[in-house]
């Protein structure tokens, strides 16, 4: 795992995100030692210091079939888990799908589970990021009031906060084509979270297909439906100026032979002002 601070360092990046095991698989051999201590080693020699954590894409909390629930819990826990013994702040995770048991009943069911989680693990620091979605099908997630929702219900809201990708807020129908859309978007979050500092990470992702249309495709920055003018006014704004701002774009070469990830940096840090 610690390569990946490696290969971030060598696209001079100052934060990373990072699957803490294969998020593609329901059983995990545990952390070991030996990892750990790697991963922490590299962390100083590289002085990223910003990391986040996405959870499993099997994780479910929001279902209401039996297995599945227990099964998504008991990973959450490992992850969660993970994230302390690697020193790892945020983990980023979706709400999940209710399954068309209704969208409150489903939001309720995230709750209930992170509470048991937290109420668990009551020494655990890890921040639990909340990802807005692109609201595909019964998934949950693709409107803030989903978010704040999940939030007003959990015991410990200290222990909460949100994330938020741009490809998925398009895709959601938030107007991210244009300098007033994403001034509009970000209004939005205060007026329905109540306050920016439940931000906590942004997903910086281009998206291939246009507003509101409900999927999860991320393209290469200016290279999609997300205007760079929308990119520029979360860029610029001084609340997110210490937030990690991930690339969860392709990897690969670029037409021009360069690595797509040196492409997209230079595309986003050129907005900087």
């Amino acid at each position: 795992m610690h390569n990946a601070l490696l290969e971030a360092r060598q696209f001079t990046m100052d934060c990373v995100q990072v699957f803490t095991k294969n998020q593609r698989q329901w059983k995990t051999p545990p952390l070991s030692q030996e990892a750990i201590s790697q991963w922490k080693e590299h962390r100083q020699s590289t002085g990223i210091e910003s990391v986040v954590s996405h959870d499993s894409y099997l994780i479910n909390l929001a279902t209401s079939n039996p297995e599945t629930r227990e099964k998504s819990i008991n990973l959450f826990r490992e992850e969660l888990v993970r994230c302390h013994a690697l020193d790892i702040p945020w983990l980023v995770t979706h709400p999940g799908a209710h399954l068309g048991d209704g969208e409150e009943v489903g939001l309720l069911r995230v709750a209930q589970a992170l509470n048991e989680l937290h109420r668990e693990l009551p020494d655990n620091p890890t921040i639990t990021c909340l990802e807005i979605t692109a609201g595909q099908g019964t998934c949950l997630g693709a409107k803030m009031e989903h978010l704040r929702f999940i939030i007003d219900h959990i015991e410990e809201p200290q222990r909460m906060g949100v994330c938020l990708d741009t490809a998925h807020l398009l895709a959601a129908g938030y107007d991210l084509t244009s300098a007033q859309g994403a001034q509009k978007v970000l209004a939005e979050f205060d007026a329905v979270l109540g306050s920016r500092d439940w931000l906590k990470v942004w997903h910086l992702n281009d998206s291939m297909v246009p507003l509101g249309s409900r999927k999860d495709r991320h393209e290469h920055i200016g290279k999609g439906h997300v205007s760079l003018d929308a990119f520029a006014v979360i860029l610029n704004d001084p609340a997110h100026r210490n937030l990690p701002k991930i690339l969860e774009t392709a990897k690969g070469p670029a037409p021009d032979g360069r690595d797509w990830d040196a492409v997209n940096l230079e595309a986003l840090r050129a907005l900087i002002r």
